[in-house]
């Protein structure tokens, strides 16, 4: 798991302890908001816990919208606390209860919307820590490496499984990911229900930001 320095981890509170707002949703190329400082882009299966670690991130409970109903967030949703960075809440993949026109319909945003964003610093692939890596995964990874947009593995639900279960999980996922260049080579856990991992989270934010400023 990487280390990062106690500046890093201040600098990372600071910037998800803001006053955090819906700031946008588009369904169309044509209603993306127009590009302002950096973007970092949420990604994962329907069901593997994307709004609840943006909620858990910001300390915002009802920011973005949970649900139990799998695949309900149907565009990109975009928030931002006021200053220069922008969280994207991307729809699910895997499944959805939608025609496949719509799906169709929305895969071809994503994959537009990561070609043509240029402050888009990363995508953060969430995974289930429970399941690890699945197929259903694969064609994602391709279309971000397609586009070579920086993205990188963060495990979600980190509580479901036994802590000492948790590094192994981490080096099997980083080691499956070892095959695909355009990741980042870390993998990150968290758990929304606990807080684990959320300050190494927000750090690693925090120094992918100050990389892009160098």
């Amino acid at each position: 798991m990487t280390d990062f320095t106690r500046g890093e981890i201040e600098t990372g509170r600071k910037l998800f302890n803001a006053d955090w707002q819906f700031f946008a949703a588009s369904s169309s190329l044509e209603s993306l908001p127009k590009m302002r400082g950096t973007e970092i882009a949420f990604a994962g299966r329907s069901n593997v816990g994307k709004s609840s670690l943006i909620n858990a991130l910001t300390g915002r409970k009802a920011l973005a919208r949970t649900s139990r109903t799998p695949g309900r967030t149907q565009e990109l949703i975009f928030f931002n606390g006021g200053g220069e960075l922008t969280l994207v809440d991307m729809p699910g993949y895997g499944y959805a209860a939608a025609a496949k026109s719509k799906i169709a319909a929305w895969t071809d945003l994503i994959e537009k919307y990561l070609l043509g964003r240029a402050n888009l610093a990363r995508v953060y692939v969430l995974i289930d820590a429970r399941h690890g890596l699945k197929e259903t995964d694969v064609p994602t990874f391709k279309v971000l490496g397609s586009a070579a947009v920086s993205y990188q593995v963060v495990l979600t639900k980190a509580d479901e499984i036994k802590a000492s279960e948790i590094e192994t999980r981490v080096k099997q996922v980083e080691a499956g990911m070892a095959k695909y260049p355009s990741a980042f080579p870390t993998v990150l856990a968290t758990s929304s229900e606990t807080g684990f991992g959320l300050e190494s989270m927000r750090a690693a934010v925090a120094r992918l930001l100050n990389e892009r400023k160098g």
